[in-house]
């Protein structure tokens, strides 16, 4: 064991492994923090599209195509929607960008689906008598929705979207499938160079659970703040 400690000591030090490793972390940490905020934007739009009250052709297709958009999302795992974007949808539309914001964009994209079901549920539980007040007061739906609904539906949420960010997190170690250098990527690289897999590997899962602790105790004090603020 102290010969493979040894091993992957010089490698990530004394050979510069650790550069790689500072860009699979900022990689990752891109992705995940990207593809939330994006996948909260289109989570939201589909959400709203669903709760809208069906009074015409045109909202009842637009709850259609999100019902359609979230079950092709969620019905298809996150590697093959990869896999699709880089090497057929992109190539055969003429798209050249970087992989990195291929990976945020279908990440988003996914995250959407999973968020709009999130909100959902937080729009659900928000008290009927609340958006009836806003309604009163002459607000439109969409005023209502966006001044008084939604800001308490995200609070009734943010632990479940805690969750959703730690499961982005853990899922960016498939991104190294369209050649992106993520925290998974740099620590394989380093243990090809050497041929000494335990170490390494020990040390990409002990990476993994140092920024789901990190990001939970983010959540917490998250939820700690806005309970506070419920109490003034």
């Amino acid at each position: 064991m102290s010969t493979a400690w040894n091993t992957f000591y010089r490698q990530f030090f004394e050979l510069e492994g650790y550069k790689n490793f500072l860009v699979g972390l900022e990689h990752t940490a891109i992705i995940a923090v990207c593809g939330l905020l994006l996948g909260l934007i289109v989570g939201c739009l589909l959400a709203t599209c669903q709760m809208l009250p069906k009074t015409n052709g045109l909202i009842k297709a637009l709850s259609k195509a999100a019902d359609v958009y979230i079950a092709l999302f969620r019905g298809t795992p996150m590697v093959v929607q990869l896999l699709l974007i880089h090497f057929v949808i992109f190539p055969a539309i003429g798209i050249n960008i970087d992989s990195v914001i291929e990976a945020v964009l279908v990440f988003g994209l996914n995250s959407g689906a999973y968020v709009s079901e999130i909100m959902r549920g937080g729009i659900l539980s928000v008290d009927i008598g609340q958006t009836e007040a806003g309604r009163a007061l002459g607000l439109t739906y969409g005023q209502t929705m966006l001044r008084i609904v939604l800001p308490q539906a995200i609070k009734n949420v943010v632990p479940t979207l805690g969750n959703e960010f730690i499961t982005l997190l853990k899922e960016t170690s498939v991104v190294s499938f369209i050649a992106v250098v993520d925290l998974t990527k740099a620590f394989q690289n380093i243990a090809n160079s050497t041929y000494e897999y335990i170490i390494p590997y020990l040390v990409l899962a002990l990476s993994y659970l140092v920024l789901v602790l990190l990001v939970t105790g983010l959540i917490r004090l998250v939820e700690r703040r806005l309970r506070a603020s419920d109490k003034r």
